[in-house]
């Protein structure tokens, strides 16, 4: 058995409809787009959207909101994810490369380190940004913080 010798399952493809072959095909003349109007003719193209004329839906549907194109978004990580890695392995050090590999970031990701939770353990940590309380837990347990 070989590629070449593969054919689609009984039943489960049609023949295509060939339209515009004259008279005797049943579907010559018209071609099946009826009789005027813009849809019989060639290069007939509808607006994305278009509704024949009706209100179309993204023009009834009421808008609310605004989206900011200059905000940032952080991925955020609290102190008590911080203790529980430096127990678990071990660590003096956490920064972005450490927390890819722990599969909490992807590697595109900007990092924000949140003060909720308890810290022990003194760390050296780099992120690109700390909230206050986050900050002062980290240096109240004898570690540092390195903004990237």
């Amino acid at each position: 058995m070989d590629l070449s010798s593969l054919k689609p399952a009984c039943g489960s493809t049609h023949h295509e409809k060939r339209i515009g072959r004259g008279q005797g095909s049943g579907k010559g003349g018209t071609s099946t787009r009826g009789h005027k109007g813009a849809k019989s003719r060639s290069g007939y193209h509808t607006k994305i959207g278009f509704e024949g004329g009706q209100m179309p839906l993204q023009r009834r549907v009421p808008k609310f909101g605004f989206k900011n194109i200059n905000r940032v978004a952080y991925k955020a990580i609290n102190v008590s994810m911080l203790q529980e890695l430096a127990e678990r392995d071990s660590l003096i050090a956490i920064d972005k490369d450490v927390l890819i590999k722990a599969g909490l970031i992807s590697k595109n990701d900007l990092l924000k380190i949140l003060g909720d939770g308890v810290l022990k353990a003194k760390l050296e940590v780099k992120a690109d940004a700390f909230s206050e309380k986050a900050k002062a837990a980290i240096e109240a347990a004898g570690g540092s913080v390195v903004v990237l």
